[in-house]
């Protein structure tokens, strides 16, 4: 078995703590965009839309590369796509059981 630092692990999961870092990553989970395409199919001002790039980069879930004057973001690689899609089949499973969770967030 793999261990893991919890530290670390928190940090990772950081990354899908917030509605604004989940749009950008499914955004992006089928192409690469640029700050201002990522901006243009969300609701977000560009300086929030950046502040949320920088975290998802820091958590490890997406890369940037450089083109001219542009910055293209990505999913870091297949694993996080499929971590996204997992997502959307246990959300699927179990939606309908969430309501008790609403009393237990800090």
């Amino acid at each position: 078995m793999i261990k893991v630092d919890m530290d670390m692990k928190i940090k990772f999961l950081n990354g899908f703590s917030n509605k604004v870092r989940i749009q950008i990553l499914e955004s992006i989970k089928e192409e690469e965009k640029t700050v201002s395409g990522i901006v243009a199919g969300l609701n977000v001002s560009q300086s929030s839309i950046s502040q949320h790039l920088a975290c998802l980069k820091g958590c490890g879930l997406i890369v940037g590369r450089q083109e001219g004057k542009y910055m293209y973001y990505s999913l870091r690689n297949q694993q996080v796509r499929d971590l996204l899609s997992m997502f959307d089949v246990v959300f699927e499973d179990v939606q309908k059981d969430m309501a008790c969770c609403e009393n237990h967030i800090d």
